[in-house]
């Protein structure tokens, strides 16, 4: 069923070329929407402009409250003497309710403004104030590096050890080596000091045990001197 105040028909080539006389001297005539125009029929517009038929079927456009849209010709009529366009009825939006928050107590958050939007003259919205600050993203904790690793060479008592640890863990417990693999990890330090002292060490062991030798070759002597002073029984 057709809603009250429908109308129906169409624009004829006739009433076309009237029209399009009257929008190529500026004038805006006006016109009704017919049946097929749907919910806005039985309306009022105005005619601002004439598209190519060839491109496109809706090629009549006709200014509506604020809006510009194309239309067939068979979707409009020549308004009637004395219409007066109207807008399209627009049911009136419910007041928002403002929902009631509780107050959030924050520390170290801070305030934040409130963008205010507002069009300019020529219809582009400008936006003022200054927006929520970004916050920086935490920094990556850094790994902690391993405990650090100490091998130490000592010299105690005539003796050579090597122990190893890494921070408070004992990796390895002192254990005695010779003389010669001391030597061989010293030479590893290119320290001339360290080179001294473990050659003066070295030295000092060399010239006592040349000295318990001759020792040992006296006592060695002296019992076997002993041994021939003695007759063989038998």
């Amino acid at each position: 069923m057709a809603a009250a105040g429908a109308v129906a028909g169409g624009l004829s080539d006739e009433e076309l070329g009237v029209i399009r006389e009257a929008v190529s001297a500026g004038r805006k005539p006006k016109v009704m929407f017919t049946e097929s125009a749907g919910q806005i029929a039985g309306q009022v517009g105005q005619v601002v402009d004439l598209g190519d038929p060839a491109v496109s079927d809706e090629w009549v456009v006709v200014r509506f409250g604020r809006d510009e849209l194309p239309f067939s010709p068979g979707d409009l009529v020549v308004a009637p003497r004395g219409a007066a366009g109207r807008r399209a009825e627009s049911k009136p939006e419910p007041e928002p309710v403002e929902p009631v928050v509780e107050p959030e107590f924050k520390l170290g958050e801070p305030p934040v403004v409130p963008v205010v939007r507002r069009e300019d003259t020529e219809g582009s919205t400008v936006d003022s104030g200054t927006e929520k600050p970004v916050r920086r993203a935490a920094k990556a904790a850094k790994p902690k590096p391993p405990a650090g690793l100490t091998v130490t060479l000592a010299y105690t008592d005539g003796e050579w050890t090597v122990a190893a640890t890494q921070g408070a863990k004992a990796l390895a417990k002192p254990y005695v080596v010779r003389p010669a693999e001391a030597l061989k990890m010293v030479a590893l330090v290119d320290v001339p000091g360290v080179h001294e002292a473990v050659e003066q060490i070295l030295a000092a062991e060399r010239a006592e045990a040349q000295r318990q030798a001759e020792k040992l070759r006296a006592e060695l002597a002296e019992v076997e001197a002993r041994l021939a002073e003695l007759p063989e029984v038998g």
